[in-house]
């Protein structure tokens, strides 16, 4: 399946090297667009010796964003049926262009980070929602510290309107809640050296599977096992494994 990736990156180095690498990858790249006032977000990563990590972000061209620019990918890709957003462009960006989404049909899925508040009124047009602990207990009030408290944030999730809630628990796998399903899949044990970007993996694996039909439980199996992968290496992307390496696992 074709992946659109829309961003901002900034007439530098940095958004050149960035968009080369997702051309090598076949993702289709017409809407990053580069930005000549803003230099490209970077961060900083710290990672302690458990293999957990602390993160500084210059957000750069990510925060000149505009529902406009998403816009106008939306327009030229109709057939697209899956969207993925996350909170490092301008909320004012997400809350319209998932709105824009919702409108058109399409799955919206939100990975709500880094953690802040949000409005009642985009939870509403979401398939799925993918807090961890903490971004589930910005948006609930409901600190998450076992099954039964991540079943009673995911069911403040669902009455807001999110159809499919997943939370989260890093090792301890993920949680899913929806008006069927209420159950906890466990995620590969693995030797973690590195967790940076294990949240995105999980995202982008998870929809991947979604897009090409998986069952919900099938693409939470396949995004906590890319996920497993991705934290026994260092780094962000370069941790990110290939779908061979991925398959291979849960054959």
């Amino acid at each position: 399946s074709k992946v659109v990736f829309v961003a901002k990156v900034g007439d530098d180095l940095f958004g050149q090297k960035a968009i080369e690498g997702f051309e090598q990858e076949g993702i289709d790249v017409r809407f990053i667009i580069q930005d000549p006032s803003a230099r490209s977000g970077v961060a900083l990563i710290g990672v302690d010796e458990c293999g957990e990590n602390a993160i500084m972000v210059a957000p750069g061209a990510n925060t000149n964003l505009t529902a406009g620019e998403v816009e106008a990918a939306l327009t030229a890709c109709p057939e697209v049926e899956w969207a993925l957003f996350q909170l490092e462009i301008p909320l004012e960006t997400v809350e319209k262009s998932v709105e824009s989404c919702a409108g058109r049909g399409m799955n919206v899925v939100l990975n709500p980070a880094p953690a802040q508040p949000l409005d009642d009124e985009i939870l509403k047009h979401l398939y799925l929602i993918t807090p961890n602990e903490t971004e589930a207990e910005i948006l609930t009030g409901v600190t998450i510290t076992d099954h039964e408290s991540a079943r009673q944030a995911a069911r403040i999730l669902h009455k807001k309107g999110v159809r499919n809630i997943i939370i989260t628990l890093g090792a301890q796998g993920a949680f899913l809640f929806n008006a069927e399903a209420d159950l906890l899949i466990m995620a590969p044990r693995v030797e973690a050296v590195d967790t940076t970007a294990a949240g995105d993996i999980f995202n982008g694996a998870l929809v991947t599977a979604l897009s090409e039909g998986m069952s919900l439980s099938d693409a939470i199996a396949f995004g906590c096992q890319a996920a497993a992968i991705s934290v026994t290496r260092m780094g962000a992307q370069s941790s990110i494994p290939t779908r061979a390496e991925v398959d291979a696992q849960l054959e």
